[in-house]
């Protein structure tokens, strides 16, 4: 990392010390750093190889061979993109940088999971009525899969692709929730609470964080089984320049019988059993902080129409789809599919 001195050099280091410096890092490369603690550039064996060929000294500056343009990814980056950027450019480590400065660095045989200073909110106010009596006592995101109730499961998930702060709204049994979760250290998150006086929704209660967040954030359902790349689902939200964009999952079904199809009374064509495929919401949304401008404190609002209000704002809404695994727990039936694919990828 940018803070061990092992990784960094001043751009006024010479070549010599920079060569001592790279045999202590064990990494291949020393990153170029200038008095603000900006990355300029990195040098590696070769860079120095080289520039000694071309006539440097060894008492000459190291910006004098460094290579200008070293290879990073921003904080958001998915290791596909790390991976790709290491095979295309034949290289074994790559720099994570945030507004200039390294955060992080991807060594060989390392994966991405750079602290994202983005926030997730996690919904988890609803009374699961579909999953009665199971969720009489027991707020929905604390029924369990296995060993673990799903939102352990999913704050596990979360911390592994680098995210830290989540905000949990509540209302139907919440304080078992916040017994349970407390600040979240024991899951090394930064767990706090949006506290709904009366169910606001699956949009509601984020209005709460206006003025609070400042940067694209996440909102998903507590009660899914999923393994989508959110940081790749935050690039594609910040390529698309959304307002919002949807986690879109594909819903496929056969109709049981032969349809017709005709003009007027004349039969035009038979289908038999066709099958009928839409994207539906996953239940999972990017933001950016001027959404919250559309929402209005301790209103009810679903999520549906907070992105018509966008839409009719003429402001962008993206579709991203979703094709990894994904299960909406909200039926009796998606409880036990849920809980037969986590034994299986417990064993």
């Amino acid at each position: 990392m940018s803070s061990n001195a092992d990784l960094s050099v001043h751009p006024e280091t010479s070549i010599r010390d920079a060569l001592s410096q790279l045999d202590r890092s064990r990494r291949q490369v020393v990153f170029v750093e200038d008095d603000g603690g900006r990355l300029v550039g990195a040098v590696s064996d070769g860079d120095i190889r080289r520039g000694l060929l071309a006539g440097a000294s060894l008492e000459d500056r190291v910006d004098r061979v460094m290579n200008a343009s070293p290879a990073t990814v921003p904080p958001t980056a998915t290791q596909d993109a790390v991976d790709e950027l290491k095979a295309r450019r034949g290289i074994r480590v790559v720099a994570v940088v945030d507004d200039g400065r390294i955060v992080d660095v991807v060594g060989e045989g390392e994966r991405i999971a750079t602290p994202l200073p983005t926030s997730v909110v996690l919904m988890a106010g609803g009374r699961g009525q579909r999953l009665y009596p199971i969720t009489k006592d027991i707020p929905k995101p604390l029924v369990p899969l296995g060993d673990s109730p799903m939102i352990d499961i999913i704050l596990g998930r979360l911390r592994s692709q680098g995210f830290r702060r989540v905000h949990v709204s509540v209302n139907h049994l919440g304080h078992l929730i916040e017994e349970h979760l407390g600040d979240g250290s024991a899951h090394g998150l930064d767990v706090t609470y949006l506290h709904e006086p009366m169910p606001l929704g699956t949009a509601g209660a984020i209005a709460q964080l206006r003025g609070e967040i400042t940067s694209p954030f996440v909102v998903m359902n507590s009660d899914l089984l999923t393994d989508v790349d959110l940081r790749r689902m935050l690039g594609f939200h910040r390529d698309a320049r959304a307002t919002a964009t949807i986690g879109a999952r594909e819903y496929g079904f056969e109709i049981p019988y032969g349809v017709i199809r005709r003009d007027g009374h004349r039969v035009t064509g038979l289908a038999e059993k066709p099958y009928h495929s839409e994207l539906v919401s996953a239940g999972i949304y990017v933001l950016d902080p001027d959404a919250l401008q559309l929402l209005e404190q301790d209103e009810y609002c679903d999520m549906p129409t907070l992105l018509s209000r966008l839409m009719d704002a003429d402001r962008s809404v993206a579709a991203y789809e979703i094709r990894e695994e994904w299960i909406d727990v909200g039926r009796p039936e998606d409880l036990e599919r849920a809980r037969v694919a986590w034994e299986r990828r417990t064993r």
